[in-house]
């Protein structure tokens, strides 16, 4: 046998599990099934209106740190705070951040979201790039940044054309905080009126 021949040979002696495919990271299959499974709750048109934001709403509490999120938006305000006026700060942000999410999620109801990668920004905190396909104005790029330190991956931002939400927040949040003498209890305020006017 020449060696052109054995080498094929040997090539085709290799077992195909020896080269597998790549495999998605735990953050990106982690928003790859958490979006679709949110937009398949905008898109049940079996349910109320109401019925579909009270599952939009328990769905995102289940994927997002909340508190993680609240606590870096307050900045150096956090360690002056009472736990009480934490307390009703978490409650209001909560409800603030998911209309936000809900509102955002809506825009995009009814288009695919595919996956393009990942990065690692610090260890178990990762950046995963996706792109939105199917609306009007063509393909956007949303990142979703995915803390996988904990028992489960969870979401504490994500970026739309660039612009990521959390970062946006802390800005208008410490701004609120420093024209109100570091007040929790006036961003509290702030965040239920935001609120009202979203409804």
């Amino acid at each position: 046998m020449n060696r052109r021949h054995l080498l094929l040979a040997v090539g085709a002696a290799v077992p195909t599990f020896m080269l597998p495919a790549m495999a998605a990271s735990p953050a990106e299959s982690f928003i790859a099934d958490n979006v679709h499974n949110g937009f398949d709750i905008l898109n049940d048109k079996a349910a109320s209106d109401a019925q579909r934001k009270a599952r939009f709403a328990a769905f995102l509490l289940g994927l997002t740190d909340v508190k993680r999120v609240a606590i870096f938006l307050l900045g150096k305000y956090a360690a002056g705070a009472s736990p009480a006026d934490l307390d009703a700060y978490y409650a209001a942000y909560q409800d603030y951040i998911l209309a936000v999410y809900q509102s955002y999620f809506a825009q995009y109801a009814g288009q695919t979201l595919k996956v393009l990668d990942s990065r690692e920004r610090a260890p178990q905190d990762f950046v995963v790039r996706t792109s939105m396909v199917g609306g009007s104005g063509g393909p956007m790029e949303i990142d979703f940044r995915v803390r996988t330190d904990g028992a489960k991956p969870v979401l504490v931002d994500l970026s739309v054309a660039g612009v990521w939400l959390a970062l946006a927040q802390r800005d208008q949040f410490t701004s609120v905080l420093a024209q109100n003498n570091g007040d929790i209890k006036a961003l509290t305020a702030h965040l239920r009126s935001a609120q009202a006017r979203q409804r």
